[in-house]
């Protein structure tokens, strides 16, 4: 069974940072375009940002210059920088490979 690990998540003031890590298997990696997704309570999850395997990103209106994604191609890992963080960030992350695999989700929540 493929699985995502994501990481990093955590309470933060609002104004802050986190920083959020998924580790992919090698195979699943290579193949496909990566993605963070979030979902907040009573919402529908919705696609934050994307990166594909040569490294062109789409992003959120809402979260362009304030987060970042990135892959790591060496260590298999996929990251997302969330900076200038609002309440309305809060929300499960959940990091996807081609909306097939999908990890269990890391939470964020952002106090005002």
């Amino acid at each position: 069974q493929v699985q995502l690990v994501e990481s990093g998540g955590g309470l933060v003031q609002a104004g802050g940072s986190l920083r959020l890590s998924c580790a992919v298997p090698g195979n699943i990696f290579s193949m496909n375009v990566m993605g963070w997704y979030r979902q907040a309570p009573g919402k529908q999850r919705e696609l934050v940002a994307s990166i594909t395997k040569l490294g062109n990103t789409n992003y959120k209106d809402s979260v362009k210059d304030r987060f970042t994604i990135s892959r790591d191609n060496a260590k298999n890992t996929v990251y997302l920088q969330m900076n200038s963080l609002k309440p309305e960030d809060t929300a499960v992350y959940y990091c996807t490979a081609n909306m097939v695999y999908w990890g269990k989700g890391t939470l964020v929540t952002v106090s005002s």
